[in-house]
């Protein structure tokens, strides 16, 4: 506890309460007063040291004398690809196409491809990536494994893709590789295998998207070829059954004709009547009456061709006109599959996907990290930050069990 000034003689503050728990007895002419403050400055030096001195101190040794320098290569490219007009046929969607547009979804294809473990696998064999970052002159703490992971794969990987970063930039669609390795020189062979890479997916791309276009507009052609001999043969067996070669063409002639045997019938009746009317008794009215019913008789059997029988011209001409009207539409569509084909043999000829390198990969001539000057400040000031609260914690402490 604290007494007034004016009890103590004038020395404010002294201590006169109960020993703290566990503190030493009193040396004699020793005032608590002055051991207690002392204990504290101890205390707050010691949590300065911990939290300010020793970690700047750590910092400076490492960035200043041990972190190894790293180098960055980077580059800029943007995927296109031609812009697909309104479709005019059956496949007219996947063929037409004119001018550029973006092609973010390839983009992404690339991003993702480059990012990933098929690309270290092949990044490893050809340059052998793992070595050059595991190499024992770079420091512990950068270079591959790191302390806190193991050898595997998979730790590699995940050291890979802190080492090799991709940002799309959606306003302009370009892509940025940026490449950080312990020399400038396989920085550089590194960023320009990848991109070498992310042409080649994007040839395979290509080559597979003609593939898949000739072949879908050849079978589009096949389909329709054998629409068209079915329609032919189901035609050809139809007049080949019902002895019918084009039933409209066919009644139009028996028409001629019963017009004819109607001219002939009006005749002979007329001349049956003038006969009957001049000479009642005349021989030839017999012979002529039975040509007269002769012609008749004729003209009804061409009329039952062409309409009113079931094997007449009108009831032939029903299923002919089905059959002509499939083999028609086959046909067409035959015509229509052939264009198509051509054109995707043309679109095949061009390339659908094209990856366009804006700024080439670049040999960096300058470590851009570590900022030791940055790391070492940053950690001072983390430190002050720390201390700074650890010692209101600490008075705070103090104050309660005062």
């Amino acid at each position: 506890m604290l007494v007034p000034e004016s009890e103590l003689g004038g020395k404010v503050g002294k201590f006169t309460g109960p020993l703290p728990k566990g503190a030493p007895a009193k040396p004699p002419g020793v005032v608590w007063a002055d051991v207690v403050p002392k204990q504290a400055r101890i205390l707050f030096d010691g949590v300065f040291l911990l939290c300010v001195v020793v970690p700047t101190l750590l910092a400076i040794a490492y960035y200043g004398f041990t972190a190894s320098d790293v180098y960055t290569s980077e580059a800029r490219f943007v995927v296109r690809t031609p812009q697909r007009s309104q479709p005019t046929t059956a496949i007219g969607a996947l063929l037409q196409g004119s001018g550029f547009s973006r092609a973010q979804d390839d983009s992404f294809t690339v991003h993702d491809y480059i990012t990933s473990r098929d690309a270290l696998k092949v990044l490893d064999a050809k340059l052998g990536v793992r070595k050059s970052y595991a190499d024992p002159s770079h420091d512990f703490l950068s270079r591959f494994p790191q302390p806190w992971s193991d050898d595997s794969f998979e730790s590699f990987y995940k050291f890979y893709q802190d080492k090799v970063s991709v940002t799309y930039d959606a306003a302009s669609s370009i892509t940025t590789v940026r490449v950080r390795s312990f020399d400038p020189d396989i920085s550089l062979k590194i960023n320009e295998e990848l991109l070498a890479m992310g042409e080649e997916l994007v040839n395979r791309i290509n080559d597979r998207g003609r593939e898949d276009l000739v072949r879908y507009a050849a079978a589009e052609v096949e389909e329709a070829e054998t629409k068209a001999k079915a329609a032919a043969l189901a035609l050809a067996n139809y007049r080949n059954r019902r002895a019918v070669f084009d039933p409209e063409r066919q009644s139009a002639l028996q028409l001629q004709q019963i017009t004819k045997l109607q001219d002939e019938v009006i005749a002979a009746k007329l001349q049956l009547a003038q006969l009957r009317a001049l000479s009642p008794a005349n021989p030839q009215i017999p012979t002529l009456e039975r040509r007269v019913k002769g012609l008749e008789g004729e003209m009804a059997s061409e009329m039952s061709k062409v309409a009113g029988g079931g094997n007449s011209f009108t009831d032939k001409a029903t299923e002919f006109e089905r059959l002509q009207l499939e083999r028609g539409f086959a046909d067409r569509q035959v015509a229509s599959a052939m264009t198509s084909l051509e054109n995707a043999r043309n679109e095949a000829r061009r390339k659908q996907i094209y990856l366009e390198r804006i700024v080439q990969p670049h040999r960096p001539d300058e470590a851009l990290e570590p900022r030791r000057a940055r790391a070492i400040l940053a950690a001072f000031v983390v430190g002050l930050v720390a201390w700074a609260v650890m010692s209101m914690l600490l008075a705070g402490v103090r104050e309660h069990k005062d």
